[in-house]
């Protein structure tokens, strides 16, 4: 019988990553870019020069966060940053103030939108189930 185990799985390939500009999205939903520096067996990031990118539309803000530890359980996706694509984004770069007024506004419209929904489903005899917040999500 044969053993056949590569030694490199998991964690490990993450090695090959660090000093790598990447981007790495969190179970809450925020994107985070920085550098990767360190990295444990439990995929534990440490980010340098880390910023939060906030998305709303065709538009982003950049919010510095310098040096940001990440614990693995709370990444979703996590890849590099394409250097040549990072300068022709499709979409226009905001202030942070504008950025947060914005994704403040979409919130508020979701939140609208879902009380026009639980109204409509309680006149028909149903109900909808709570929010169950981003940590149940995944």
């Amino acid at each position: 019988m044969s053993n056949n185990i590569n030694p490199l799985v998991g964690t490990a390939h993450l090695l090959d990553e660090l000093d790598k500009k990447l981007m790495v999205l969190l179970r809450d939903g925020r994107t985070l870019i920085g550098y990767l520096r360190c990295v444990d067996q439990f995929a534990n990031l440490v980010l340098h020069k880390t910023i939060e990118r906030i998305h709303v539309g065709k538009e982003y803000g950049d919010i510095p966060r310098g040096i940001f530890i990440v614990r693995g359980e709370n990444v979703v996706l996590l890849g590099e940053i394409d250097k040549d694509k990072e300068d022709n984004l499709p979409l226009t770069e905001v202030s942070v103030d504008d950025i947060l007024d914005a994704q403040r506004r979409e919130q508020d419209a979701k939140i609208e939108q879902q009380k026009l929904l639980s109204k409509a489903l309680k006149e028909r005899g149903l109900n909808l189930l709570a929010d169950l917040g981003h940590d149940d999500m995944f």
